[in-house]
């Protein structure tokens, strides 16, 4: 599926910035990006924010990843969204967890540009 509104929640600036370049590099799609999960949760639950997508950070302070995933998808104007873990952990428990938190995917963390903007572009083109 082609994403065209795009969801980023990660507390690092720095990801998100490197996550934006590389968005910008391979779609025009519109790209929001949430230091905060829980600002994040709150706009979504307002409708602020409308996301096609959701890429989520796991490792984040006062609302882990894993407490997002659980708050999403108990919202019903919410919960068919689908959230992509994008983290640095690389262990396959966490991977598991994550999809039995209702994870779509999850992508551990490029530190190449053109690798993300590959894993970029199987979601934008």
């Amino acid at each position: 599926m082609i994403y065209k509104n795009i969801l980023q929640i990660d507390d690092d600036i720095d990801d998100c910035e490197f996550f934006m370049e590389a968005l910008q590099a391979v779609s025009d799609a519109d790209y929001t990006a949430m230091h905060s999960a829980v600002e994040a949760l709150d706009k979504l639950i307002r409708q602020e924010l409308n996301p096609d997508i959701i890429f989520l950070d796991l490792n984040m302070p006062v609302m882990t990843g894993f407490d997002f995933l659980t708050e999403i998808k108990t919202q019903k104007i919410l919960q068919n969204v689908p959230v992509v873990i994008f983290s640095t952990s690389q262990f396959e428990e966490t991977k598991l967890k994550a999809k039995n938190y209702g994870a779509e995917k999850f992508i551990s963390k490029p530190s190449d540009f053109n690798e993300l903007k590959k894993i970029i572009s199987h979601f934008t083109l």
